[in-house]
Order: structure tokens, then sequence, then C-alpha cells
């Protein structure tokens, strides 16, 4: 069935080219332009899917007519499409690590080996790590701020021994106390941001698994983000040296 479209507005007086058009049903804006077909532009555009066309307008004509007004739907993905963003992400990876335990940490076997006293044997031929030192090798950055709570967590305090294996693969893992993070006003969420573009937040339950990994673009959530991440990577403390001042419980 055809879409209904609506005019928007258009800056080419009486020539007919650019315009916008705006889709009645699901509000979409259509572009009409000037055909972008020169093979050496097209190779500089991105994850081009089949069918894609592309065309170029004026910065005047969305300036003046772009819709402002937003109605956002969660963008929902699959634990698949998160994993491949660790490897399509072009410059930064940044997580700022909120919780207090992860139920999938628990279920591992370097865990239980943990909190028996033991050592966890950190597998550094794993595939996460392969593909950290891989990302890593292409000069792309992996950082991390994990907030700490004071008495730490046992779930905490095998992440911080965890970050040795990090840290060696190609992420800097950085700590930050919980009542230091409250100062700075950091947000409770948990969530990666790539690229200072996009971010995913995770989403867990009661019982500490991941549920729902959330696709956020807004400008202005993404902004906030970066904010975030500039304060809290200020203030951090490399691992090594955070660990240092945790007392043991051994």
């Amino acid at each position: 069935m055809s879409r209904r479209l609506r005019y928007i507005g258009s800056t080419s007086g009486n020539s007919g080219c650019p315009t916008l058009y705006e889709d009645m049903e699901t509000g979409a804006v259509i572009v009409q332009g000037d055909a972008v077909t020169d093979p050496d532009e097209i190779a500089q555009l991105r994850d081009i899917k089949p069918g894609e066309g592309f065309v170029s307008v004026p910065r005047a004509l969305l300036a003046d007519f772009a819709p402002r007004d937003v109605d956002r739907e969660r963008v929902l993905i699959s634990y698949d499409e998160f994993e491949n963003m660790f490897v399509t992400f072009q410059h930064t990876a940044f997580r700022l690590e909120t919780r207090r335990r992860y139920r999938s940490d628990e279920q591992s076997e370097t865990y239980q080996r943990f909190v028996a006293g033991l050592d966890p044997e950190w597998d550094l031929d794993h595939p996460w790590c392969r593909s950290r030192r891989e990302q890593s090798a292409l000069g792309k950055r992996f950082e991390r701020v994990r907030i700490m709570d004071n008495p730490p967590t046992m779930g905490q305090r095998y992440l911080l021994n965890n970050a040795e294996r990090n840290n060696a693969v190609g992420e800097d893992t950085r700590y930050l106390w919980r009542a230091d993070a409250e100062r700075l006003g950091l947000p409770e969420e948990d969530a990666w941001l790539f690229d200072s573009r996009v971010i995913a937040l995770l989403h867990f339950d009661a019982d500490d698994d991941i549920t729902e990994i959330e696709l956020i673009t807004d400008p202005v959530q993404v902004a906030r983000a970066c904010q975030v991440r500039d304060a809290a990577w200020h203030y951090a403390t490399p691992s090594r040296e955070f660990a240092a001042g945790v007392p043991s419980d051994r």
C-alpha cells in the first residue's frame, strides 16, 4: 500500500528540489534532493543496506523545515548485536559499571574459584580476550570505570581481581568509591558509550540478570553520557592503585 505523504517545505522556489515530506502514518521524513551517485563518495558512507539511496540537500532545508518534535520508540537489540558493537565501533568504548553484583559472574567457574580463596586462573586466550587484543591493536580504546561500595561486595572484589585480566588485554579499568560517584552526581545506570555517539543501556531484573539492552541515540542523552564519562574518568583511580587501598576480607 502506498504511503500518504504531506508536503513539509522546500528551499528551492518552484524548481521542485530539494523538498521534505512526511509520512502521514509513521511520521517518517522523506527527503527529495539531487542523487549522490559518485562511487568515491558512496564508498565513504557507512553501513549501506540493499535498496538504500542517497540525496544531497542544502543544510538550510533541514534547519528550516526538519521536524523538531520526536516521539522516540525504545530500540532493543539482541545480545549478538550488542557483542558485534565491540567490533564495529570506530574509536572508543566506555563502560560505567555501577552494580553491586552480576549474576552472570556468579555462574562462572572463575567466580567459584575466587570465593573459595583460589586463583581464578583467567584464560587470556579466551575469545573475549582475543577480541579485545585485536581491536586494541587497531588503535581502538576500551575504558571502564567501576563503582565500588565500602565495604565492597564479594562480586565487586571478584571484579577488582578481574581488572588485571582486562588491563592485560587492552582495557584501561579504573575505580571510584560509590560515595565519590554520588558526590559527582553520576547516574546509577549501567551502560556502554560507543564513539561518543550511541549508548547501550543495560537493564537488569531483581536477580541481577540482564533482561534488555536498549540502544539510545538521542543527542541530549548522548551528550549527558559524555559529560558523565569525562567526570568519572577524571576522578577515577587506575585499578591496581585502587586495589592497594581496598582492605582484604581474608
